[in-house]
């Protein structure tokens, strides 16, 4: 199995790569279009901000690519926020692949912004992404969350709730950080490798 890490300009790239390695996957840190479009499975990672991100893709020529893809897609916290269709951090255009707006998690008293550290999730309908991980605790970083909707295949709560997993087609993604989530993550990360393709 092939799989391409999608170059945007993210941090926790070396993570996510060590991650996939200790499954037995050697992934390829690509921007290159051609190694993403031939790819089983396609890993869009991040951590920063929605507007550099997409002024990464749009430089490597990645936002069509990335938008016509049919194989199984993966985004890991910023990533998964990129295939919504906007967020309010840079009031930014994103990829488009769930119609729904990005917001600011509420900063008030008693409840920490960007929130940092543990949380569990609660699956919200059956999904091979999510197999397993009822009321698992994983880590986020995160100051910008996804409300829930009928993509939305797990919530965690921080101040609301809001989408911890999602997935539309063969677009998934995670709002924490599965790489730096012990072997709850390595369970989700192995999920996704084993999904089918839609």
């Amino acid at each position: 199995m092939t799989v391409a890490v999608v170059d945007s300009g993210g941090a926790n790239i070396s993570s996510v790569l060590h991650a996939l390695g200790r499954l037995g996957v050697e992934p390829e840190f690509t921007h290159e279009a051609t190694a993403i479009r031939k790819a089983d499975r396609v890993i869009l990672p991040g951590v920063g901000a929605a507007g550099h991100a997409m002024e990464v893709l749009a430089r490597y020529g990645l936002v069509d690519v990335i938008r016509s893809l049919t194989q199984p897609v993966l985004g890991i916290c910023l990533g998964m926020q990129l295939l919504f269709e906007s967020s309010e951090e840079d009031d930014a255009a994103m990829l488009g692949m769930i119609p729904a707006r990005l917001e600011r998690l509420p900063d008030r008293e008693g409840l920490r912004v960007p929130h940092m550290g543990w949380n569990a999730i609660e699956t919200t309908r059956a999904d091979p992404l999510t197999e397993s991980l009822d009321g698992n605790w994983f880590y986020f970083v995160h100051s910008f969350a996804a409300p829930t909707g009928d993509w939305t295949l797990a919530t965690s709560r921080h101040g609301q709730s809001f989408s911890a997993v999602v997935r539309r087609d063969n677009f998934s993604g995670a709002q924490f950080h599965p790489e730096r989530s012990a072997s709850a993550g390595a369970t989700l990360l192995w999920n996704f490798l084993e999904m089918p393709q839609p």
